[in-house]
């Protein structure tokens, strides 16, 4: 009988894991250096996640195609928050090769009249994203973003409308 030998490459092996944990934190870093600059406003550092030919699908907004429509879309619908908090929760990647997904949930706070008796309007419901590596960094190639719940009065009116059907503001749809 003839004994063939089973090795495992433990340093092949633990490249490619190492690899996977640095990709996988090099996305969560991507969404959380982005996503603060877009609480901040800095349109430049925000837009600059984003892949030249990314498309972000977001069901009141439909379908835009392309970095700087992007931009000009987010832009302009959230110049009317003076103040914003995008909170990303409940991440995970999942990395092959130069591409990768990932899923996650926002919460979105903002208050439109800040210093008023006025309740904060926000808004929860699930990311889910495309990645690809461009050179040594990622980029978003696609966004979906779903809007399952609403709460306060939206500053930008009926935006995201009254799904409840009480008039309350508060809602829930599904994407």
């Amino acid at each position: 009988m003839t004994h063939v030998p089973y090795t495992i490459d433990v340093d092949d092996d633990l490249s490619r894991r190492l690899r996977a944990l640095e990709d996988k934190e090099a996305l969560r870093a991507l969404i959380m250096r982005g996503w603060r600059a877009l609480d901040r406003k800095d349109w430049p550092a925000w837009s600059g996640c984003w892949a030249e030919d990314a498309v972000l699908e977001f069901g009141p907004w439909g379908t835009i195609r392309g970095r700087e429509a992007i931009r000009a879309r987010v832009e302009e619908a959230e110049a009317t928050y003076p103040t914003m908090q995008h909170h990303i929760l409940n991440t995970h990647f999942e990395v092959a090769g130069d591409q990768a997904t990932g899923i996650g949930y926002m919460w979105f706070v903002t208050d439109p009249a800040p210093g008023t008796a006025a309740s904060p309007y926000a808004m929860g419901g699930p990311y889910d994203w495309e990645f690809r590596r461009e050179g040594r960094s990622w980029v978003l190639v696609r966004q979906g973003l779903g809007v399952w719940w609403t709460e306060g009065e939206d500053p930008l009116g009926s935006v995201f409308g009254d799904h409840s059907g009480d008039g309350s503001g508060r809602g829930h749809t599904q994407p």
